[in-house]
């Protein structure tokens, strides 16, 4: 019991020294914000999954094949891709982007790398 009361007290001056600090809650992001930045992080979603399947192998765009990335549509290409993608790579993917996220990373940025591909055409 008294470890508990020992935490209690420690977590206290902490918060209590942060306070003092000036520490203030981070504000809140507006709906029309938090929309355009999670739009803004959706199409850097894709051009990553493009990245991550080596689309740029079979691009019709010579700038793809020679920077070795996605230079062009993104979208466009994800998207024809999807049906050649295993769902296991897809999956795989996904969570090898989502361990690279930081972890100090806002919430518009945290959901849309949470999306599968196929998540990411509305």
């Amino acid at each position: 019991m008294k470890d508990a009361e020992q935490n209690n007290d420690q977590n206290f001056a902490v918060l209590s020294a942060m306070l003092k600090a000036g520490m203030k809650p981070k504000p809140k992001l507006s709906a029309i914000e938090y929309a355009r930045r999670l739009a803004v992080e959706k199409a850097l979603q894709q051009r990553r999954y493009c990245d991550a399947f080596a689309l740029w192998r079979t691009c019709s765009r010579g700038a793809c094949r020679r920077q070795r990335r996605c230079c062009g549509e993104a979208a466009g290409c994800l998207r024809r891709a999807l049906d050649r993608v295993p769902h296991p790579l897809q999956w795989r993917a996904r969570q090898d982007i989502l361990e690279s996220t930081p972890r100090n990373s806002d919430a518009p940025e945290r959901a849309a790398r949470q999306f599968m591909p196929r998540d990411l055409f509305d």
